[in-house]
């Protein structure tokens, strides 16, 4: 379960069509929630980074669009603010510190927006292995990182409060 699940979850109803293999999603993918009485935001889902199917050419491809995709959220010329964009960067939490999910943090780093981490697939952890993954991902991304799960449900609120911290572009 991945990207796809995980907004299903938060959304609680199936809007992201989800598949068994990873790097399905090709294009940004937008998506309208509500949650309770705060106004509605969107979640873009974007190409995943590690699993780019079709090899240097749609990994370029897929850096295109993301990073045309957060220059939005620079200020204009005439100094108006861009577009409130916040980043969530997933990060399967049975394998804290891969190398891709460290590049991909230090990209997200440099985008002109608050971004944030969240350790995905946690109920396939031990107690034991939730605890030092947890501790391990902290270390490494120098931030906390809620740990959550698409099938169970578990850390989806944290999820919530995560995302009510970071700028989501709010519709009139």
């Amino acid at each position: 379960m991945g990207k796809s699940s995980l907004i299903n979850a938060i959304a609680r109803r199936p809007l992201a069509r989800t598949s068994a293999a990873p790097g399905k999603t090709r294009l940004a993918n937008f998506y309208r929630l509500k949650r309770g009485n705060t106004g509605a935001m969107y979640l873009v889902d974007l190409p995943g980074y590690g699993y780019a199917r079709g090899g240097g050419a749609a990994a370029d491809e897929f850096r295109g669009l993301a990073n045309a995709y957060f220059d939005r959220a620079r200020p204009e010329p005439d100094g108006r603010a861009g577009v409130p964009i916040g980043v969530l960067l997933l990060v399967d939490a049975r394998h804290p510190g891969l190398e891709s999910d460290l590049e991909a943090w230090q990209w997200v780093r440099s985008q002109p927006c608050p971004g944030g981490i969240i350790g995905t697939k946690v109920d396939k952890l031990t107690r034991a292995e939730r605890a030092r993954h947890a501790r391990e991902l902290e270390t490494l991304f120098d931030i906390p990182v809620p740990l959550v799960s698409a099938r169970t449900g578990e850390g989806l609120e944290e999820l919530w409060k995560l995302i009510a911290r970071l700028p989501s572009q709010t519709a009139a």
